[in-house]
């Protein structure tokens, strides 16, 4: 998976924004970060809850692990070589999810 076509998803959904955050791109909703991406497009970091973070670690080991903040889990690191992009854009959006205002979501 090529950082564009992460970037093109992210920018898809609703809302969604891309802005600067130090030197990461960092992908938002509603002023939230569900998603950043290291200048140097090998990776992507999606925040997501325990239970996604572990599922997606436990299914897919080769291309996704997990990403911490100090001592605390907060969500994945995908090395975006080798990633399957469906399931990136699946996870993309769950992170979107976690972060979006419940109006946004439908709910």
């Amino acid at each position: 998976m090529k950082p564009e076509q992460l970037r093109q998803y992210a920018l898809s959904l609703p809302e969604a924004s891309e802005a600067p955050h130090f030197d990461y791109a960092s992908f938002r909703v509603g002023g939230r970060i569900f998603a950043t991406m290291p200048p140097d497009g090998k990776h992507a970091h999606l925040f997501l809850d325990d239970e996604q973070r572990e599922l997606a670690v436990r299914l897919h080991p080769a291309w996704v692990e997990t990403l911490t903040w100090g001592s605390k889990a907060v969500g994945v690191r995908i090395r975006l070589a080798g990633a399957n992009p469906k399931i990136v854009a699946a996870l993309v959006r769950l992170a979107w999810e976690r972060r979006a205002p419940r109006a946004l979501r439908g709910g």
